[in-house]
């Protein structure tokens, strides 16, 4: 789903893309109310909700990419921190689906779901004004004029516009004929009432069809674009969030199954994931406003996160008792809110001079494979051991591997250098 959202957000903005993911979740959650059948629900509970998310997410993701510079690590630490507070949506789930049954429950999520179209309505695009080569504002700081990506990486409408009509005037020039800025000045009346204009008019219309040409072939290359595999940052960035996505839900869901293995009462393994989520929350945050504080590279403190996430999880069978298995939870909290909060802030930087939307649709394409991988992995680890400790000992080693590419970044920036 990840490199369709990119070339529906190059394409038509992050505006309508956002949009277009909510009438997606919501309809999926409206047309489930009908559902019959299993195979039914995996389309209009799997397929469409999924779709729509990703709309969503990658939407919101590169916005805040744009409308924040100096504070990016934070700002994205705020925006996905409600996302450590999921735990409150199974109590939630729960009363609604006991007040007005399954069906009542998931129109009502619809419903919910609806108010995403006002907060999409706000991912308006950033008006960039130049003034004698200076510093260009926008609504996120100050940035640099001669910064190609502040320039063209603040509003993809506009920067598709102004290649457009680049492509256009070089065709139209080609064959002979005046540019945009040559036809539209005149006056409608003027070019209907007086003969030598209405050649404008035909002029019009040749470039209206030049101008779909454009955008038919600006989607082609947008769609068969390879020049990210060729950038070993790429690489280095995908490789990571591969297994660190592979490994992130494995704790997840074996958490609570864990502790009744070890005879811990239910109200008392829920208090894990609440715990959990909170700390999560809140380490976001910190997390995001170290990282802007720039003492160090960001995909260092990305790194140093992800060995100590593979170093809890390798020790997690260790933790047999309640308390053992609380101070667990939360050190693993702490260092898995740490390093998601610095996913986006970390690409931003290794993406460089690539579409951030690409960079991001594309890496995001194989961490999806590794989400869905990685629970049934583990269920199989349970099967064939009798026990969850290989689940976390499955997960601390993803963990660990995740980290191992970044430590070649600067490798790929010495090579980037020597052909520069």
């Amino acid at each position: 789903k990840g490199p369709l959202v990119a070339i529906i957000c190059d394409i038509f903005g992050e505006k309508t893309t956002s949009i277009l993911g909510t009438f997606l979740v919501t309809g999926g959650y409206l047309i489930s109310s009908w559902a019959t059948s299993i195979p039914f629900l995996c389309v209009t509970m799997g397929l469409l909700p999924g779709l729509g998310s990703a709309f969503l997410y990658q939407a919101a993701a590169v916005v805040t990419t744009k409308y924040f510079k100096k504070r990016l690590a934070l700002s994205t630490a705020i925006a996905r921190s409600g996302m450590g507070l999921t735990f409150l949506l199974a109590p939630f789930t729960k009363f609604l689906i006991d007040l007005y049954d399954w069906t009542g429950a998931l129109i009502l999520f619809g419903a919910i779901t609806l108010n995403l179209v006002p907060s999409s309505m706000l991912l308006r695009p950033i008006h960039i004004k130049n003034e004698n080569n200076s510093d260009t504002k926008d609504e996120g700081g100050s940035l640099s004029a001669s910064d190609p990506e502040a320039l063209c990486g603040t509003e993809t409408t506009y920067c598709n516009e102004t290649q457009e009509s680049t492509i256009k005037d070089s065709t139209m020039q080609k064959a002979g004929q005046p540019s945009k800025s040559l036809t539209t000045s005149q006056n409608q009346s003027e070019e209907l009432n007086n003969g030598p204009n209405r050649k404008r008019l035909l002029l019009i219309s040749n470039e209206e069809s030049y101008e779909k040409k454009a955008i038919l072939w600006s989607c082609k290359q947008k769609l068969f674009d390879i020049s990210l595999f060729r950038n070993p940052f790429f690489y280095i960035f995908t490789w990571s969030f591969l297994l660190s996505q592979l490994a992130y839900f494995i704790p997840t869901f074996h958490l609570v199954a864990r502790a009744k293995t070890l005879d811990i009462d239910i109200m008392d393994a829920s208090y894990l994931v609440s715990v959990a989520g909170i700390t999560e929350t809140v380490s976001q945050i910190i997390s995001g406003w170290v990282a802007d504080q720039n003492w160090i590279k960001k995909y260092h403190y990305h790194k140093s996160y992800l060995i100590l996430c593979g170093i809890t999880n390798l020790l997690a069978p260790l933790a047999t008792t309640f308390p053992l298995l609380m101070t667990y939870t939360i050190f693993f909290a702490i260092f898995a809110g740490g390093y998601l909060a610095l996913i986006l802030p970390v690409l931003v930087d290794l993406s460089m001079n690539s579409t951030v939307h690409r960079f991001l649709g594309l890496a995001g394409f194989f961490a999806g494979m590794a989400i869905l991988a990685g629970p049934p992995i583990a269920g199989w680890l349970y099967d064939y051991t009798q026990t969850y400790t290989g689940s976390f000992y499955f997960s601390g080693i993803c963990y660990l591997l995740s980290s191992v590419s970044f430590f070649f970044v600067p490798l790929a920036e010495r090579w980037k250098n020597s052909l520069t």
